[in-house]
């Protein structure tokens, strides 16, 4: 099965989220590229009508390699709550509302695992990756992390649900909380991420040299 390299200069990340802009930016430092996002050439966002997350984040990033003549990233990721039969899931965003108002969803989340009268804390983060190219090709990747729910919400350092998750291991911080460093080793964006890295960007060089489109898998 081929599998297309990432061979380009320069990508478009298919969002206008700051958070992810920012995570994802710091994860391809290694990788020199000129990183730009959908907000930066003025492209607007598709309807996300897909069912999974891979699906949602093929169609960010198909639609960004199309309208800009470059290859594009998108993420689609979103918060379950075991207790909530794993909603939001998918529409994790729309929890939020029109305005993204992530406290208000954080109160849903709240709101709905009391009245579910469920013990469950047990709660994970999901990321699909898609790097598309103009041409249509695309390759995608899921990552996961893993924890539980907690109240009230700790911490301004992450966005979404960040500040209501605590990952599983002995640090008892909140994504919220986290440092940055260490959250990028842990999380659901870094662990799609290396998925991807692994399959389009392994053997890249780091001084941004070229290589070939295809390699043998």
């Amino acid at each position: 099965m081929l599998v297309r390299k990432m061979d380009s200069e320069v990508l478009v990340l298919a969002t206008d989220n700051r958070g992810k802009i920012v995570e994802l930016t710091d994860l391809l430092k290694p990788y020199h590229l000129r990183v730009l996002s959908t907000k930066d050439l003025l492209l607007p966002d598709p309807e996300e009508t897909g069912s999974t997350f891979i699906a949602n984040a093929k169609i960010k990033a198909l639609t960004a390699a199309q309208a800009s003549g470059i290859p594009a990233m998108a993420d689609d990721s979103g918060f379950s709550v075991a207790a909530l039969e794993a909603a939001p899931g998918i529409y994790s965003a729309r929890w939020a509302g029109p305005q993204k108002d992530f406290n208000l969803a954080m109160q849903l989340v709240h709101y709905k695992m009391i009245i579910s009268k469920s013990d469950d804390t047990q709660a994970w983060f999901t990321c699909a990756l898609a790097l598309a190219w103009p041409d249509g090709y695309c390759e995608s990747v899921e990552g996961y992390v893993y924890g539980r729910v907690v109240w009230p919400p700790r911490g301004d350092n992450g966005f979404g649900y960040d500040s209501m998750f605590v990952p599983d291991g002995k640090n008892m911080e909140t994504f919220g909380e986290c440092n940055i460093n260490r959250k990028k080793l842990i999380s659901h964006r870094a662990d799609a991420f290396s998925r991807l890295v692994n399959r389009c960007f392994k053997g890249r060089n780091f001084d941004g040299k070229r290589l070939l489109s295809f390699r043998q898998k």
